[in-house]
């Protein structure tokens, strides 16, 4: 099993139409039309992606050794995910996407698939 690393999560999220990269915090963060949707912060084994919080909360109650957290961001619409966690880039792929969907013009998210 091959475990992900930052430059996965930096490959898949630059693959979506009209990402940027930009550093914020000392952190690569990605962001579509302007609004951030994923961030690689601390040591980069794992990332922080928009989650509504009401399905946050099912989503570290049903896998809390992949999800969580950190108490600073308790107040936000973020969740983190450990990268060693993750089965493989399809699982990486789908929940950065999703993230991505969140903030993208329609326009742009309409033509994303998968």
């Amino acid at each position: 099993m091959t475990v992900l690393d930052a430059d996965d999560v930096r490959r898949i999220a630059l693959s979506f139409p009209e990402t940027a990269e930009k550093q914020r915090w000392g952190h690569p963060t990605f962001d579509v039309a302007g609004r951030m949707f994923v961030t690689v912060p601390d040591d980069q084994t794992s990332f922080a992606v928009r989650c509504p919080r009401l399905e946050r909360e099912v989503l570290i109650a049903a896998e809390p050794e992949k999800f969580w957290v950190p108490k600073h961001e308790a107040g936000s619409n973020w969740v983190r995910a450990r990268l060693g966690a993750l089965e493989d880039a399809d699982e990486l792929h789908d929940i950065l996407i999703d993230s991505w969907r969140q903030v993208a013009p329609p326009e742009l998210s309409a033509d994303v698939g998968r």
